[in-house]
């Protein structure tokens, strides 16, 4: 198994807004990473924190776990649909924390 954890901060503003977490599993192809960081990337965002796990019979199956913040709910849905469009994405879930107050 192979693995890569990035982290980097996507800007003073994100401390407090909302967390969003993006889990997706797909086939572990070279075009695959670079897609997904691309719909951050295009916005102008860094992700906070970013994952990526090789798995499966032969090391076929990719785990990219990814965490920013500040983004929108509108956005979180739109980013999750555009991972689902890329190929060999087979399954993309999300999570979202919203601070109290």
């Amino acid at each position: 198994m192979s693995s890569v954890l990035v982290s980097a901060a996507s800007g003073p503003e994100s401390a407090a807004a909302s967390l969003a977490w993006f889990s997706l599993r797909a086939r572990a192809e070279p075009g695959v990473m670079p897609r997904v960081l691309e719909l951050f990337a295009k916005r102008g965002l860094v992700p906070d924190k970013w994952h990526s796990l090789t798995g499966g019979a032969d090391n076929r199956m990719l785990t990219i776990d990814v965490q920013i913040g500040g983004l929108e709910d509108h956005t979180v849905e739109y980013v999750a649909n555009c991972m689902r469009g890329i190929a060999g994405v087979e399954a993309v879930v999300t999570a979202e924390a919203h601070p109290a107050g």
